[in-house]
């Protein structure tokens, strides 16, 4: 996955010198040691996928509990390779959700398949699997279903789902590394699943990400989509499928596995942030509470969302994001639901098919979320959206 709409969109202020000021939306947390270790990488005699890359899936595998791990450029190329992986294409359809990135989704189009979107959860925001059912056909070939902004899919009824359907079952993490469900680690649920590292994710390689999985079989498929091993690049003969060249160097694998240690130190930072903003959120008269689901052992949020009341309209939910400009806050609307974006909408989709997402998505604000905020800077930035909120809409009704 790509930089997401949310860094794309947003706009920062800057100085004379062209730095960019205010309290950023994302800042990766890469100390002294990530450097270390990329300063040893572009020393080595191997810049491209190698030893490091190697290493880094081995950990990885073994940090879910996983058989098999294969580093891949983005999340969007990782659920490309496993569709293809599962020989999924032109005619097939893929079960998905509209409250999503659009990279995850655009793999689906990319694959030549048609994603089919169901609806959410209101608290969760998760694929609920009862209208996921809804939407299958002779025709569908596999399930997507994503731990949205770090909060677990109801696992155990999707798998129940997809193995009544003979369905695979494709489990998005890149929002929700390190959350568990039923006390489980996220990515161990799917039959295949996929990881992204760009920004602003906890782990942070600039691009890049994992797929994992249990099947040997689905494992050999992606290391052949992916790309060609070195020691067959001087062979002229053609293999029985066209690998698209997309690795991971070791330079990027260096700055993963290095993060990858640092992983709970960085969550622990996160939910240090986390607790800070609910010490001040709740006197916030107006909006959802963080909603934690059955069986969810443990979240780590993605971005911190916070969701408006029902009194609050789209339009008054982009007033506060630009009242949050104004005071040099990075924030932004979480987010537009992918049915009615263009690409989407070409292939039929119009506002009202899916109510739940559009509700959630037209009233909820993503604020700044990351391990160097300072408790006066989440303070400063609570109290400007509710200074903003009294202009378009406070007291609105929780639900």
């Amino acid at each position: 996955m790509s930089e997401t709409d949310l860094l794309l969109d947003a706009e920062l202020t800057e100085d004379e010198g062209g730095e960019a000021t205010g309290i950023l939306l994302s800042d990766p947390d890469i100390t002294v040691i990530e450097l270390q270790a990329v300063a040893e990488a572009l020393q080595a005699p191997r810049l491209s996928s190698g030893p490091a890359a190697e290493a880094f899936e081995a950990e990885f595998a073994a940090y879910l509990g996983r058989k098999y791990a294969v580093a891949v450029p983005s999340g969007t190329l990782g659920l490309l390779y496993t569709l293809k992986a599962y020989g999924i294409g032109a005619g097939d359809e893929v079960i998905c959700s509209p409250y999503s990135f659009r990279e995850t989704v655009h793999a689906v189009s990319l694959s030549g398949a048609r994603p089919v979107f169901a609806d959410i959860d209101y608290w969760a925001g998760t694929l609920v699997p009862d209208k996921a059912a809804a939407k299958i056909t002779e025709k569908t070939r596999a399930i997507v279903a994503g731990n949205t902004n770090g909060h677990p899919a109801p696992w155990t009824a999707f798998q129940e789902l997809a193995r009544a359907h003979r369905l695979a079952l494709i489990e998005d993490s890149t929002e929700a590394i390190g959350s568990r469900y039923k006390g489980a680690l996220v990515g161990s649920f799917g039959d295949t699943s996929v990881f992204d590292f760009s920004q602003p994710f906890p782990i942070v390689c600039g691009e890049g990400g994992m797929v994992v999985t249990d099947d040997i079989d689905v494992a050999v498929a992606l290391r052949r989509f992916r790309s060609h091993k070195l020691d067959e690049r001087s062979s002229v003969v053609v293999s029985m499928s066209a690998p698209y060249q997309g690795a991971m160097s070791d330079v990027t694998a260096a700055l993963g596995l290095t993060q990858l240690r640092r992983l709970e130190e960085i969550l622990e930072q996160r939910r240090t942030v986390e607790h800070l903003y609910l010490k001040y959120v709740q006197s916030f008269e107006g909006i959802k509470d963080p909603f934690i689901g059955p069986d969810v052992t443990e979240v780590n949020w993605f971005l911190y969302v916070v969701h408006l009341g029902t009194r609050f309209s789209k339009s008054s939910r982009d007033a506060i994001v630009e009242d949050l400009k104004v005071e040099n806050v990075e924030s932004a609307a979480f987010s537009n639901p992918l049915h009615l974006q263009r690409h989407y909408f070409d292939l039929g989709y119009r506002r009202g098919d899916f109510l739940v997402t559009e509700k959630v998505a037209d009233r909820a604000v993503a604020l700044p979320f990351h391990t160097h905020l300072s408790e006066d800077e989440i303070e400063f930035i609570v109290a400007t959206m509710k200074d903003a909120s009294i202009n378009v809409g406070a007291g609105a009704a929780i639900y």
